[in-house]
């Protein structure tokens, strides 16, 4: 088994558990992290380098593979110096904050074959997830005529003060969708498949004072014939479990804290799979980042496209930008590809 040495731009939360993992893993390493505020005290953790300029990071003959962990609006600048350095890169979501960077990301993915872009959609391969996927794929319960996904989260005022660009458009790029429940919406297009038209409704129902929404309703319409809706809030009083409902001619299916029920007609639910549960105060979080990770090692060991695609980052993006355009217009939009 090869090694795969890693740099990490960015070591806040998420860049130093991802971090963690890889140093967990047989055949990934850290080699080296850059970050203006907690590189030092993540360096001495993992017990590799510090950088402090990007192009030197990007250059290093160590680095196989290249973390961008940043917040949203730094997501390009590493990504396009890592690839112009020959390494392969594994991007947080967001890939992008808009459409029209999605469509560059997806044209620079393009031109770039020799390099693999993985983006962190860790969800899609939640054992959940992934079982309920093929329950749907094997046709055994006929088509899908409706699904639904719930977010019901909380972000305090602490959370966009201790760091402000959470709450702009300018640097987030939105609010409770771009930063949490993006993945969500992933899954409704992951497991119903494409999504023709949206109509939404977002607002703020916090005084917190930011910019961003905090609140989505959305009613979606599926090119197979199937009704979707999604839901999302930062403003419930407590983090729960992500729902989500999927309705097909024969059964129903419903995943709720790491567990995918089979919903009886009874009114009882029989377990399907129960998921492992991140540790911690972010339980409610999926926990399928190692998966995730070693997927994106073995396709750059053994050179294959298996891992998540710049594409599949981008799709979700579009469906936002969607929901935007038809809370603001109070109609039915198309979702354009």
């Amino acid at each position: 088994m090869k090694t795969i040495n890693y740099a990490i731009v960015g070591v806040g939360y998420f860049g130093a558990e991802l971090g963690r993992i890889m140093n967990e893993q047989e055949g990934a390493k850290v080699v080296a992290v850059l970050d203006p505020e907690n590189a030092e005290t993540i360096a001495q953790e993992f017990g590799c380098e510090v950088e402090t300029d990007l192009e030197t990071l990007c250059a290093r003959p160590d680095v196989d593979a290249v973390i961008v962990a940043t917040p949203n609006y730094l997501h390009k600048e590493p990504v396009v110096l890592a690839a112009k350095h020959g390494k392969h890169i594994f991007c947080e979501k967001p890939i992008a904050m808009n459409s029209m960077q999605a469509a560059e990301f997806e044209a620079f993915e393009a031109a770039h074959p020799e390099v693999k872009i993985g983006v962190c959609l860790q969800n899609r391969m939640n054992e959940t997830t992934e079982e309920l996927k093929k329950i749907i794929d094997s046709g055994e319960y006929g088509k899908i005529i409706g699904i639904r996904g719930f977010v019901p989260w909380y972000r305090a005022d602490s959370y966009y003060s201790v760091k402000p660009w959470r709450g702009t458009w300018k640097y987030a790029g939105g609010g409770s969708m771009i930063n949490q429940s993006l993945h969500t919406l992933d899954l409704l297009y992951f497991l119903g498949g494409k999504i023709d038209k949206i109509h939404a409704v977002v607002g703020q129902t916090n005084e917190y004072g930011i910019e961003v929404e905090g609140d989505v309703v959305a009613r979606l319409e599926f090119a197979n014939g199937a009704r979707g809706l999604f839901f999302a809030t930062n403003n419930n009083w407590t983090n729960e479990s992500v729902q989500i409902r999927v309705a097909m001619e024969k059964g129903i299916f419903h995943i709720e804290d790491n567990t995918l029920f089979k919903c009886n007609p009874d009114g009882t639910r029989d377990v399907i799979v129960k998921a492992p549960v991140l540790e911690g105060i972010k339980f409610y979080y999926g926990a399928s980042h190692s998966r995730m990770i070693e997927r994106f090692r073995k396709a750059v060991e053994n050179n294959t496209d298996d891992y998540i695609h710049v594409k599949d980052g981008t799709t979700v993006i579009r469906l936002m930008e969607t929901i935007f355009r038809s809370a603001n217009t109070s109609a039915l939009c198309n979702v354009i590809d």
